[in-house]
């Protein structure tokens, strides 16, 4: 599967109808970004089970803002609704693919009940 462009109008449809969806927040003027692309479209293709977004930071500054991004690259996991790794910087395909199997393998009622043990 090859990446989706999301706006702020279909974010939260695509967190609502995926397990696992990936956010990497961009923009075309940025180098880095650019360098990350091509990584990031391999790991879409590596794993078509998952969701792999893109956010396009000058089309979308509203959502841009709304997600706290104040540098870019900067990719965002969601698993269940639930954001799960934020981290600006380009990663290369082994540290890609290491947040990939990390997000995979995370048990979110176990994460869940540590938050709830936190607040309550």
């Amino acid at each position: 599967m090859t990446t989706i462009d999301i706006t702020g109008q279909s974010f939260a449809g695509t967190l609502e109808n995926n397990e696992i969806v990936f956010v990497d927040f961009w923009a075309a003027w940025c180098g880095p970004c650019r360098m990350f692309a091509p990584t990031y479209g391999a790991a879409a293709d590596r794993h078509p089970d998952i969701t792999f977004a893109k956010v396009d930071t000058e089309a979308e500054q509203a959502l841009a803002a709304a997600a706290n991004i104040t540098s870019i690259p900067t990719l965002m996991a969601f698993k269940n609704r639930t954001l799960v790794f934020a981290r600006p910087g380009a990663l290369n395909a082994a540290g890609l693919e290491e947040v990939i199997q990390g997000v995979r393998n995370l048990d979110m009622t176990k994460l869940r009940n540590a938050a709830g043990h936190q607040h309550g």
